[in-house]
């Protein structure tokens, strides 16, 4: 979540479950989401590509059955809005959080959950 000076990420939960807590404890703050649309790889093998295709759908149903809007934007798109293309260097994405959110101590895990939330603002707000 970010806005008004106030940004917070939280970790992928656990559980479809935990998920859904999550987004019961969150759901009076949030007006939008957005989901990185991202793609499995051949190289991921075939039990985590059923897993992260099963995810992005969990997370899409949940979304919509909290009435939650959401979008989708690909890491190319994001990242060129934010000037802060990795060309596979992740630690771009780290320093370019790090930066914007320097109250915040930045992980590789929520550097990019930040970035697209902050891309969400600046779009929504534009729009």
């Amino acid at each position: 979540m970010v806005g008004d000076g106030f940004a917070e990420a939280y970790p992928m939960p656990a559980t479809m479950k935990d998920v859904s807590d999550l987004l019961d404890d969150l759901e009076p703050e949030i007006k939008f989401a957005f989901i990185e649309r991202v793609h499995s790889s051949p190289q991921m093998g075939v039990r985590s590509a059923f897993s992260f295709g099963m995810n992005n759908g969990m997370l899409r149903a949940m979304l919509t059955s909290k009435e939650i809007p959401f979008d989708d934007a690909t890491p190319q798109r994001w990242m060129k809005h934010l000037r802060c293309m990795t060309k596979g260097n992740k630690n771009v994405t780290k320093s370019k959080a790090q930066n914007m959110f320097p109250h915040l101590k930045i992980t590789h895990k929520i550097a990019d959950a930040l970035l697209i939330a902050e891309y969400c603002r600046q779009i929504r707000n534009n729009a």
